[in-house]
Formats: C-alpha cells, sequence, structure tokens
C-alpha cells in the first residue's frame, strides 16, 4: 500500500512565505491582517510552529488562496476550488474603502475613475491624475 506524504509546517510555511513575498505583502501587513506579530509570521514561514487547522485557515484566506493550495502534490488527484473567488489585499481594501463611502454621487465616480484606470489602452496616467484630483477638489 502507497502511503500518502504527510505535509510539513515547514512545507506549509516555505508555501506561506512564497504567496506572501509574490503578492507583495510584508509579515508585518500579513500579521496586521491574522492579528498576530510579524515574529509570528516569522516562526510560521520557517515551520518552527506548528499550524492548526483554524491557523491555515485564517492565513489561506488572508492570502486569497483555497486551503487545498497548501496539500497539493498531485494535481489530478484533487479537486481543485475556483480561485476567482478570492480577492487580493488590495482589492480588500478598495472594496473596504468602497464601502464607506455613502454618497451616490460619489460611488460613480469612483466607479468612473476605476473603469477609466482599467481601460487596456490607457496612457494617461497623469490625466487620471489630474482627473481624480479635481474631483476632490
Amino acid at each position: 500500500m502507497k502511503t500518502k506524504k504527510i505535509v510539513t509546517s515547514r512545507e506549509i510555511g516555505l508555501i506561506i512565505k512564497k504567496l506572501r513575498k509574490e503578492l507583495g505583502i510584508s509579515q508585518e501587513e500579513l500579521a496586521e491582517t491574522l492579528n498576530v506579530s510579524y515574529q509570528q509570521v516569522q516562526r510560521y514561514e520557517n515551520g518552527l510552529n506548528r499550524l492548526n487547522v483554524e491557523n491555515i485557515q485564517t492565513i489561506a484566506t488572508a492570502l486569497k488562496i483555497p486551503v487545498t493550495d497548501f496539500f497539493i502534490f498531485d494535481k489530478m488527484a484533487i479537486v481543485s476550488e475556483d480561485k476567482t473567488l478570492y480577492r487580493t489585499m488590495e482589492e480588500d481594501k478598495l472594496l473596504k474603502y468602497f464601502r464607506k463611502i455613502e454618497d451616490r454621487s460619489s460611488k460613480q465616480t469612483v466607479i468612473h475613475v476605476a473603469r477609466l484606470a482599467a481601460q487596456k489602452n490607457w496612457h494617461m496616467a497623469g490625466v487620471l491624475k489630474n482627473y481624480t484630483f479635481s474631483i476632490l477638489i
């Protein structure tokens, strides 16, 4: 009988570190999201502290990945989750601030600015900055 490999805290820690860096998130930012110290994040990444089920879920949510990403060795054997369900930290920040806007007109302005910034052929970042600045005045 073939035995399955047990994933170690060290291996999960390396995945956490890799994904955190890919997302451009500092240890301090991740720590704040997890409500722990940056030293605790270091211990997770170095495999010095074991991760329990709750911690793994919290970290996966913070990194916007499915929990299964910590355990995938044979991608054919695991049904993957839809990664489009997970937002980046920037998307979370944008949504957080957008939800704080009470005025409907202001919300429409933010949507308009986002639409302009997202246009594929948008070359005039300076114009967008001036447009945004003039709206704020």
